[in-house]
């Protein structure tokens, strides 16, 4: 699988300025955003979560050959199955959750299981996320923008609310396409909201999008 924009988005931009001793990544896929926080951070326990076979083994593969292999772990099992099993919980949430709901599926099943949303029902990761993170720990997800209200809105029913929003933009003519938010207990937080613009031209990347990401790409 690729990696893609959206992953190194939110691993970059993720908040850990409260220091998080243990890290969730769900739906960790190949383990890139849970691989960008071992990096960033000095948190001793980083989980993935990933229920497909083939992503699965891909992510434990490059944990394994990390230099922070020491403190990363990934669960084979569905996020229901996990909820129920562990009783810890997580000072950081991250998950940049299967999110495409258009009708059309493809061929490939796999793929699918990836892109489309009834793989991870936005109401049953939120449920998930209210239940295993810390009281004072954050959940930081990236989204479309068209789902970023209804998302916010659903959250508060299960006591998260939005800290801080980041809208990012293809270019600079183009529509706002994804919502990255950060997530906490803490009601009545005034919210941050800022813009991201990714490029000017096509592989002319923004100085905004250059200083947020260089540390996590070989050529910037």
């Amino acid at each position: 699988m690729k990696i893609g924009t959206d992953s190194v988005l939110l691993g970059a931009w993720t908040s850990i300025d409260h220091k998080p001793f243990s890290i969730l990544d769900i739906g960790a896929g190949t383990g890139i955003i849970a691989l960008m926080l071992a990096q960033r951070s000095y948190a001793e326990l980083i989980d993935g979560l990933e229920i497909d076979d083939a992503a699965y083994e891909q992510c434990t593969e490059n944990f394994e050959n990390s230099p922070w292999n020491d403190r990363l772990f990934c669960y084979h099992a569905s996020l229901e199955e996990f909820t129920d099993e562990i009783e810890d919980k997580y000072d950081l949430i991250v998950s940049n959750p299967p999110f495409y709901s258009e009708d059309y599926k493809t061929n490939n099943s796999q793929r699918d299981m990836a892109r489309f949303s009834d793989a991870m029902p936005f109401e049953h990761l939120i449920e998930s996320v209210s239940k295993l993170l810390s009281a004072s720990g954050k959940f930081s997800v990236i989204i479309p923008s068209k789902e970023g209200k209804g998302f916010i809105d659903l959250a508060s029913k299960f006591g998260l609310f939005a800290n801080r929003i980041l809208q990012v933009k293809g270019s600079p003519t183009s529509e706002i396409k994804r919502s990255l938010i950060e997530f906490s207990f803490k009601q009545g937080v005034t919210v941050q909201r800022k813009e991201l613009i990714i490029e000017t031209n096509r592989h002319q990347y923004t100085q905004d999008y250059i200083n947020l990401t260089k540390d996590f790409y070989l050529k910037m």
